[in-house]
């Protein structure tokens, strides 16, 4: 009688090892319908980012913090698609490596008074990336910058790289008085 149920929990424990095993294989995918999409891998190609949960969430943490909300800029969606993709084409995370951000947004044209970016290269999730933007004392400083209204926000995978995902949040408030 021990030895038989010595035998049937050996075997529920070597179910619940494989099954706990191939659970880890699934770590970069897609979660489960009905999940949110900050948990949506960026891993893989094609893989598409939620610029408007990123917004979403960043304002909610601003908000928690007596700050205003911030909405999804068309043109900063540029400018942070063009900077992760150069860090991921160049397997390099650089805040220069098209060159200096301030040169960048004057360039582009875009007439801002504010203006802060954050870069960030392995996280594979939304979640990840702004837990980590959130727990470095200048990625939450620029996060939590004081008047800024608009973001960008950009992935670029790199499957060679040992980051395999780079990210670009950049934050910003128009200045509307020269327009």
């Amino acid at each position: 009688m021990i030895r038989q149920s010595f035998v049937t929990l050996a075997a529920r424990l070597a179910g619940a090892l494989a099954a706990a095993s191939l659970a880890g294989c699934a770590a970069d995918r897609d979660p489960p319908p009905g999940e949110p999409s900050f948990y949506r891998s960026m891993a893989s190609g094609g893989a598409q980012l939620d610029a408007a949960t990123a917004a979403s969430m960043i304002s909610g943490y601003r908000r928690n913090n007596g700050l205003s909300e911030v909405t999804v800029d068309p043109a900063l969606m540029k400018l942070a698609e063009a900077q992760a993709r150069a860090m991921a084409g160049r397997d390099k995370l650089d805040h220069d490596v098209i060159r200096g951000f301030s040169e960048r947004i004057k360039a582009s044209g875009y007439d801002a008074k504010i203006a802060v970016e954050n870069i960030g290269a392995g996280y594979h999730t939304l979640a990840e990336a702004f837990s980590g933007w959130r727990d470095s004392p200048p990625h939450r400083a620029n996060m939590l910058r004081s008047g800024v209204t608009r973001l960008g926000i950009a992935t670029a995978y790199a499957p060679g790289s040992k980051y395999k995902v780079f990210w670009a949040l950049i934050l910003a408030a128009p200045d509307d008085r020269r327009s």
